[in-house]
């Protein structure tokens, strides 16, 4: 199948051509474990950061 066959298809399941509206379950839950391990790596970064800081007083 082509693209435009996937679009159609998509379109027709959801109503939108909005790629966030066509996306699997899986691919839902991959963009949120992507964005959350993200947001614990800048979390984790900032402790470094801060022990560091606290190991120098």
């Amino acid at each position: 199948p082509s693209a435009l066959d996937k679009w159609i298809k998509n379109h027709q399941n959801s109503g939108s051509f909005n790629v966030v509206d066509n996306l699997t379950d899986e691919e839902k839950e991959l963009r949120k474990l992507r964005k959350e391990n993200q947001q614990l790596k800048m979390e984790n970064d900032i402790l470094k950061q801060a022990a560091l800081i606290m190991g120098r007083k």
